[in-house]
């Protein structure tokens, strides 16, 4: 594998890293309003949210771990479930916003 793809790879997985922290840190957050506000609906989608989150670690790792052949898979696999990660959280957020 030549530099520029190794170093291409690595920054891809550092923005997918720097998401998924991000993401961390909004759930923590959402977490913290949920408990204090005794949502326990609210409590259970974090819950899931923070399941899928682990998931796309374990996909992060098979990402670093991948080869030519399987990355582009596997990224496009990391990426769409961050996207949906996100999109949740996003529609998560807006709702304990309203209430």
């Amino acid at each position: 594998m030549s530099t520029e793809m190794k170093t291409a790879k690595k920054a891809i997985q550092d923005k997918i890293e720097s998401q998924i922290h991000s993401i961390q840190a909004r759930l923590e957050l959402l977490k913290a309003k949920a408990e204090a506000g005794k949502a326990n609906a609210e409590l259970k989608l974090i819950a899931d949210l923070f399941a899928k989150r682990l998931t796309i670690d374990h996909k992060l790792g098979e990402l670093k771990g991948s080869g030519e052949t399987t990355y582009q898979q596997t990224k496009s696999d990391v990426e769409a479930r961050v996207a949906e990660l996100e999109k949740s959280l996003k529609a998560l957020e807006t709702k304990l916003k309203a209430a």
